[in-house]
């Protein structure tokens, strides 16, 4: 049974964090119905573990509970060979989009793609460079919080952010299909 104390706190910083949990579970799983399982196993983790939680950085001790879950998630759907599609059907999307006058239509197919291309190259990198571009650059994350989440030096965050951030320019380069997004 957990203390109703203790679960006020986890449910407070859930709920504060929610959307970067989500947000980082979607990026590392690449499903958002695997990513809403890893919050919510997460949110167990965290609320039976709450009486061990010693104080600092609370965002980063809840994000790094997502992220563990995340990659034990990953680690079963390695072993099962199952395969994650990586991206959206084209054809779909284009369905999908929102109507709009026919000038936009264009520019927004265009806008579409790239995202996808990006989303693609993001994918492809390996977790431990993806997991650092997403704290960084999505979830805003400084260095030493994202040294906290994953309780790594700080040295070694920056490196795979640098090494992260070069095999993503390179991908996009080589794809020549777009210009490199600015702050990666």
């Amino acid at each position: 049974m957990i203390a109703t104390s203790n679960r006020t706190v986890v449910d407070e910083l859930a709920l504060r964090h929610l959307d970067a949990a989500y947000n980082l579970g979607r990026w590392l799983l690449g499903s958002e119905q695997d990513a809403a399982d890893a919050v919510h196993d997460a949110y167990l983790r965290a609320a039976r573990a709450s009486d061990t939680y010693a104080g600092g950085n609370a965002r980063a001790w809840w994000l790094a509970i997502v992220r563990n879950c995340c990659l034990a998630r990953l680690s079963l759907r390695n072993k099962d060979k199952h395969n994650v599609a990586i991206d959206a059907n084209p054809a779909a999307a284009e369905r999908w989009l929102p109507r709009a006058e026919a000038e936009e239509i264009e520019e927004r197919l265009d806008d579409s793609r790239r995202s996808q291309r990006l989303d693609v190259h993001l994918r492809n990198l390996p977790v431990t460079y993806r997991e650092v571009l997403i704290l960084r650059e999505i979830e805003e994350l400084s260095y030493r919080e994202i040294a906290d989440v994953l309780e790594t030096p700080i040295g070694t965050v920056m490196s795979r952010l640098a090494r992260g951030r070069a095999l993503l320019q390179k991908a996009l380069t080589e794809d020549g299909s777009m210009e490199i997004p600015h702050g990666l």
